[in-house]
């Protein structure tokens, strides 16, 4: 089942529920101002992303379309992606599935 990147900020919102911004953003390791910003739609970094989809108990592959690695014990390579007006969601959509499948190349060398 894939999930769309937009309605990230909606399912945060959802899963906080009653509980304040702030309890939420400490919760997820995140400042309030961020998590405001995400719940009205901007799109968070890639660390900012990975720790929303933890608190969310999703897995990030399933926002860019692709199937779960499976290698979730295993290091995860990160890039800050800062969302500027220059950068559309298709374009941040690219660069994480682009990022995703180095790791998991570099993954699979390190089995062979």
């Amino acid at each position: 089942m894939s999930l769309e990147i937009e309605k990230l900020g909606e399912m945060v919102a959802q899963r906080r529920g009653t509980l304040g911004v702030r309890a939420a953003a400490k919760e997820i390791g995140i400042s309030p101002a961020t998590l405001s910003r995400i719940e009205n739609g901007h799109v968070p970094d890639l660390v900012t992303f990975a720790a929303i989809c933890k608190w969310l108990g999703q897995e990030p592959a399933k926002f860019l379309g692709m199937q779960p690695s499976g290698a979730l014990d295993k290091p995860v390579a990160s890039v800050h992606l800062r969302k500027k007006k220059t950068t559309s969601i298709d374009t941040a959509t690219a660069l994480g599935a682009m990022i995703i499948a180095a790791q998991n190349a570099m993954l699979d060398r390190e089995t062979i």
